[in-house]
């Protein structure tokens, strides 16, 4: 935190509607840099990812939701019906930004849309996250993360045309779409201390990837040519005797020459076949062929310590608790616990924590990923709701 204990957010309050990843991972790094974040769910549900899991289907105890919603309070409200909405009219006239990630068209339906909360809290900032986008061909077909790698053109990509298409299994487009989103609120909020007023912003999962290709799409646009960095022939990934390793063969005068040293093969760079880079690339299912033999022959760390001799790019393959387990996720203090602190869970809660490192040690964790509905009446009560009249919404089951 800052000198004086404010997070850069502190003051800030955010209603969120969002669920599963794209939103909530955006809303949560507005809540671990001090936004009050009130995440409003359905009752009796809530947040979808809170059941996502077959062996918790209480939602309790759920890595997924636990990983997204850090640091938020929960209301869980009805707003089927007019004293529901109104508890959100009510929010909103000392919010700052309302969140959502429901398809197109669905705020305005329910009676949230920018127009009608604007009315409210001139000052209110709409943010939406969507698949495709608020019109066109693709604007009402639900988003999803692979779908959007699909579309997007990402798919398609791979480093040697005779693999498989596949997906790509983490949720590469919802988490770079989360990101994006969280950049336009911020965004939102610097032009709100210019002009004083709020606005409605987007941003969508087909976008941010396509805005992932920026290079790849600019070769294509301007030379209708494929920009593919995995297909590089001095790149790709080899099996050593306990495991496997990545050369990245670039940013070097003669990476091949270097490769060739550490492998203990003759200089491959002085042989016509692959003294140039189109050679190599004509040639790159033998090149790899003489790259996998010496390197089938001992261990990933013989190989390393080799490669980095000759200051090349590579690395060892790990697995995802291989890294989580690291001395550099360590120092870089990428693996946060959370004390339980009687929410039922009795152990600490281990997290991974924020990306962004700053001198004044903004980020904090302030409380567990709250339950369905924890913080109702505690956020009914901060509106000015009198006792009786929480008891009367809980008793008419608007909120619990």
């Amino acid at each position: 935190m800052s000198a004086d204990g404010k997070q850069p957010l502190s003051g800030v309050k955010v209603l969120d509607f969002t669920q599963v990843m794209m939103g909530p991972c955006a809303t949560q790094m507005l809540a671990d840099y001090g936004a009050d974040v009130i995440k409003i769910e359905r009752p009796g549900a809530g947040d979808l990812s809170r059941t996502s899991l077959a062996d918790d289907p209480d939602g309790l105890n759920n890595p997924v939701f636990r990983s997204l919603n850090r640091n938020k309070r929960s209301i869980a409200l009805d707003l089927r019906g007019d004293a529901g909405k109104a508890v959100v009219y009510d929010l909103v006239k000392t919010a700052d930004v309302v969140v959502n990630n429901f398809r197109a068209g669905v705020m305005d339906r329910m009676g949230f849309g920018y127009e009608t909360l604007s009315r409210i809290n001139p000052r209110i900032i709409c943010a939406f996250g969507s698949g495709f986008g608020q019109s066109g061909p693709l604007s009402h077909k639900g988003g999803q993360d692979i779908l959007a790698q699909a579309l997007s053109g990402v798919m398609a990509r791979k480093p040697d045309k005779a693999l498989p298409t596949t997906l790509y299994s983490t949720a590469l487009a919802d988490y770079s779409a989360g990101m994006h989103l969280v950049q336009g609120i911020l965004l939102a909020l610097m032009q709100r201390e210019k002009t004083g007023r709020g606005q409605a912003l987007s941003v969508s999962l087909y976008d941010s990837m396509l805005a992932m290709q920026m290079q790849e799409a600019a070769m294509w646009l301007q030379r209708r040519r494929d920009l593919n960095w995995g297909s590089f022939p001095l790149t790709g990934v080899f099996a050593t005797t306990d495991g496997a390793l990545v050369i990245v063969g670039a940013f070097k005068m003669n990476p091949l020459q270097d490769i060739c040293r550490a492998l203990g093969l003759a200089d491959l760079s002085a042989d016509p076949n692959y003294a140039t880079f189109a050679k190599q690339m004509e040639n790159k299912a033998e090149l790899h062929r003489l790259f996998r033999g010496k390197l089938s022959t001992n261990t990933t760390a013989h190989w390393l310590a080799r490669l980095e001799e000759q200051d090349l790019l590579c690395a060892p393959v790990q697995t995802l608790g291989e890294a989580l387990a690291s001395e550099q996720t360590a120092v870089n203090k990428m693996v946060v616990t959370l004390d339980a602190d009687g929410d039922g869970r009795n152990e600490p809660l281990k997290l991974v924590g924020s990306p962004i490192t700053m001198e004044s040690s903004a980020f904090r964790l302030r409380h567990v990923p709250p339950s369905l509905g924890e913080h109702g009446t505690e956020i009914l009560s901060e509106l000015g709701y009198a006792p009786d009249r929480i008891a009367e919404l809980r008793a008419a089951k608007v909120f619990s």
